[in-house]
């Protein structure tokens, strides 16, 4: 285990809560965590309350339990979630509750199981709490997705590792992505981090493109971005008005493709897990905006399961342009979890545009930023394809070409 670590666990638990969801006074905090951090679980919450938060609803999740309910219910529980699920959906957005999610559970838990069952009982689940996915997607309520170190997740990614080893060497590489040791100040580290990535999204906005053309060994391919997209990086704005940072690690500048424009043959670079599922070597082919092949070496059902989610799980609702020498890129290390690998490398997503990375897009209406060329879906899936020998140029609305990447980094 590293030096100090009890230190930087508390100062962990003070970023996820200042810096992250940015807590405000009287506020309802969500936690979701494994039975496994309930130790990070108990410090968040008590900087939560510190902070001035009315309330910390914990969620927790054992993936043992899950994985049970998943391979022995009913096909007709699978997909009839309790109506009470919904009730405290809508009440909880109701508040404005925060939400705070630890991510620490083995990446394939569920891949031994019938994959069909896993995608009905995911649809389902995604219907039932629409109210929360719809809140999160259009900034209303502050949220905030992190890692936690659990064994299995730990012995995947160190399988030299076993038991406290491994859950301790993972435990070292989160501090470091997400910028925390014994002696800096990781909320001013952080201020300064947001800085430098809003720097290259107000770059991107300024020259407004119409196009991004990508090409590697491996991936050929135009994307269209929405009309009035916005470009946005590291912190974000809910509906109160409060600053909060989506993601930590966080290394990424984003915005919203023209889901009807997306053309060529795209290939991921590292492993997605989706579901409880890992999917690895995705290869999509587009035509006009919509998946016409797709294939993977491992984990196809799953990824051909995500694509049928529904009308709109075949497009694209996320460009994102990140270095390829990241700090997390460079450790050299596959996490198989999108939170801090899409961190490492550019990435897309599958579904649903977030409404803000247009203008005015969180009080327009589902059919006005359609229009605009954002796409809508109850899922929303990142993958990565950046790589050493990724180029990127932009394409204006005259005409010009822009490089934007040279060899997987800035140009």
């Amino acid at each position: 285990m590293s030096s100090n670590f009890e230190l930087k666990l508390d100062k962990y638990a003070d970023l996820i809560v200042k810096t992250g969801v940015n807590v405000q006074k009287g506020q309802t905090i969500i936690l979701y965590a494994d039975v496994e951090n309930a130790v990070l679980a108990r410090k968040i919450t008590d900087a939560a309350y510190a902070a001035g938060a009315n309330e910390v609803i914990v969620k927790w999740n054992d993936s043992h339990i899950s994985h049970a309910f998943l391979e022995h219910t009913s096909a007709e529980r699978l997909v009839n979630i309790p109506n009470y699920l919904s009730v405290e959906a809508e009440e909880l957005m109701a508040k404005n509750a925060s939400r705070i999610s630890l991510i620490s559970s083995d990446p394939d838990a569920y891949g031994d199981l019938d994959q069909e069952r896993v995608a009905k009982f995911t649809a389902a689940t995604g219907k039932a709490l629409r109210v929360i996915r719809q809140a999160t997607m259009n900034n209303d309520i502050s949220w905030l997705v992190v890692a936690a170190s659990g064994q299995k997740w730990a012995e995947k990614v160190f399988p030299k590792l076993h038991g406290q080893a491994a859950v301790d060497r993972l435990w070292d590489e989160i501090f470091k992505v997400v910028r925390i040791d014994d002696t800096n100040d990781a909320i001013a580290v952080w201020d300064e981090h947001i800085q430098t990535l809003k720097s290259k999204a107000t770059w991107l906005n300024e020259l407004n493109f119409k196009e991004l053309h990508y090409t590697s060994e491996l991936t050929n391919f135009t994307i269209g971005l929405a009309k009035n997209h916005v470009w946005e990086a590291a912190d974000s704005i809910d509906r109160q008005g409060n600053l909060f940072v989506a993601n930590m690690p966080t290394e990424e500048v984003f915005t919203s493709p023209d889901f009807k424009n997306i053309h060529g043959k795209v290939v991921s670079t590292k492993p997605l897990s989706y579901a409880g599922v890992l999917i690895e070597d995705i290869e999509l082919t587009f035509e006009n905006g919509q998946v016409i092949e797709a294939h993977a070496s491992k984990g196809e059902d799953a990824l051909l399961k995500l694509l049928d989610t529904d009308a709109g799980s075949r497009s694209l609702g996320e460009v994102s342009l990140v270095p390829f020498h990241s700090p997390i890129s460079e450790s050299g290390i596959v996490f198989f979890n999108t939170l801090i690998d899409e961190n490492a490398s550019d990435h897309l997503a599958l579904g649903a545009a977030y409404p803000f990375n247009v203008k005015n897009g969180t009080i327009l209406d589902e059919e006005a930023r359609k229009e605009l060329g954002q796409n809508q879906s109850q899922t929303h899936v990142d993958f990565m394809i950046g790589s050493a020998d990724m180029n990127i140029d932009g394409i204006t609305y005259d005409g010009e070409t822009i490089p934007v990447f040279r060899n997987g980094d800035w140009a």
